[in-house]
């Protein structure tokens, strides 16, 4: 008997949640036109060695202006100037080896994306960093 019930409640389940995660309508509307660029590793780097390399996502933020379809063609440009700024000079974090320099990455790939994009672009978001090692780093010298 329990069982039944368990199975008819879950589809009651399943709609309230994905109605909680879709937040409130107005904060959709709010957002902008917007390029998320692809998850892309990059190197974190003590002196010439290699100790973790990190996920990132990027969002590049336009105006309401801007022509999202000819913008959203040039992702892989994007995406390509950001692996190359990071491994050029390697975004480590200022404290660990499980984060980026968040400000600095912001500050190049704007540098970038304006480059790539024209006056469209307003800014850039870091949306996300994970990091491919959690342990077994070395000490970071800035801890």
């Amino acid at each position: 008997m329990h069982r039944r019930s368990l199975l008819a409640a879950i589809p009651a389940l399943i709609l309230a949640n994905r109605a909680s995660a879709a937040g409130p309508p107005a904060a959709k509307a709010q957002a902008g036109q917007y390029v998320d660029i692809s998850p892309v590793a990059l190197p974190v780097v003590i002196g010439e060695r290699v100790v973790n390399y990190i996920f990132v996502g990027v969002r590049v933020n336009l105006s309401q202006v801007a022509n999202l379809q000819k913008i959203r063609e040039r992702e892989p440009f994007f995406r390509d100037a950001l692996v190359r700024a990071g491994h050029r000079t390697p975004f480590t974090g200022k404290t660990d080896f499980v984060t980026l320099d968040v400000d600095r990455l912001k500050a190049v790939m704007l540098k970038e994306a304006v480059r790539l994009g024209g006056r469209d672009i307003q800014s850039v978001a870091v949306t996300s960093q994970t990091a491919k090692r959690q342990s077994g780093l070395p000490r970071h010298p800035g801890a």
